[in-house]
């Protein structure tokens, strides 16, 4: 297979984990006679730099022309006033409304071997495999902004069309899993939650019977996604939501540095980045956890490219790295972990060993 994929390194730790991913990349490529070509193109804070724009033309148009991207992370404290005009967060939302990415997926599947880093007691967490499937372009983010002398307003606003698409998103994937659904809204208060739930069950009801469908509120939820997070699948929520609700279970996992994510579209196109931020207070210092951006490609391979024996060989490579005790400093006792390259160096050697699903298809 050829295919063309743009990495977007973006800021702080941004370029160090990117890097590492694309080593696995190129790794998986050789070793199963693909041919990826990975470009660079600026985004977020350093696109602001060089170009005054967070999303350059340049760079949006490239990634129009693309199978797939690979993105990093934006912003830091040198693009951090809340007041400026032109802020590196403007780029990663100016992107995914540009590809038209509506879906969110964030898979969250707890490691026996980092189950001491959570805060959560490690006997809830074993067995934890569930997926949040958070709406991307409407709700409060994108509504209308009013900000007076006394008094502010942010809209929250959605249509039917925006919610059905994201729904049915959310049920296919839990059609390839346990077939389970819980959406999560605020109907008890809010007008477009009341529409959500609507929504979400015409279309569980009428295209999805074999699935099951559970309506949750969002202040529930947040204490059941702790108190029992064995007994979810998907959960498909709203934009705030999912924003929200997504950071708390990254908790489960035992950090943020773990766990990727992938924004999709109708099309093959996505856009694929770890959920951590440009952590500046560690940049540059050679002990970022590259795994959340490994596992961001290897969903890059599965859902865009349509490799998932290869995207499994990654995920099954770097579960053995961690089982044998290949920790970065996020995840080690006492901070003191393995660098950036030293765990990507040892998912790449186990990348080259016998893999259990691609092996037998060569």
């Amino acid at each position: 297979m050829h295919a063309e994929i743009v990495v977007l390194p973006g800021d702080g730790i941004g370029p160090e984990v990117t890097a590492a991913a694309v080593e696995v990349l190129r790794t998986v490529g050789r070793r199963y006679g693909h041919a990826f070509a990975l470009r660079e193109h600026p985004i977020g804070g350093a696109a602001i730099d060089a170009t005054g724009e967070p999303l350059p033309e340049a760079t949006l148009a490239a990634c129009r022309k693309a199978d797939a991207v690979l993105l990093g992370a934006v912003g830091g404290p040198k693009w951090s006033d809340p007041k400026a005009k032109v802020r590196p967060e403007q780029g990663l939302l100016a992107l995914r409304k540009g590809l038209g990415l509506y879906a969110n997926l964030r898979p969250v599947k707890p490691h026996a071997a980092t189950l001491g880093a959570s805060p959560i007691k490690p006997h809830l967490l074993a067995g934890v495999d569930l997926l949040v499937v958070r709406e991307l372009t409407g709700g409060i983010y994108f509504g209308q902004k009013q900000r007076g002398a006394d008094s502010a307003s942010d809209l929250c606003e959605y249509s039917v069309a925006e919610i059905e698409r994201v729904v049915r998103r959310a049920c296919a994937l839990a059609r390839g899993r346990r077939g389970h659904v819980v959406s999560v809204d605020k109907a008890n208060v809010l007008e477009t939650s009341r529409l959500w739930r609507e929504v979400a069950a015409r279309v569980a009801r009428d295209e999805f019977p074999d699935v099951t469908l559970e309506h949750q509120l969002v202040d529930s939820m947040a204490m059941h996604l702790i108190a029992k997070p064995r007994a979810f699948d998907v959960i498909v929520t709203e934009n705030m939501f999912g924003d929200i609700l997504t950071d708390e279970a990254s908790m489960l996992a035992g950090s943020l540095g773990l766990l990727p994510s992938a924004s999709l579209g109708e099309g093959k196109i996505g856009l694929y980045e770890p959920i951590h931020g440009s952590a500046p207070d560690i940049a540059g210092r050679g002990i970022a956890n590259p795994v959340g951006t490994i596992l961001s490609a290897a969903l890059l391979l599965r859902h865009s490219l349509g490799l998932s024996d290869e995207a499994d060989c990654i995920e099954q490579s770097v579960a053995a790295v961690l089982e044998r005790g290949v920790l970065s400093a996020d995840l080690a006792p006492g901070g003191r972990g393995a660098s950036t390259a030293e765990v990507t160096a040892a998912v790449l050697a186990q990348l080259e060993l016998p893999c259990q699903v691609a092996e037998l298809r060569d």
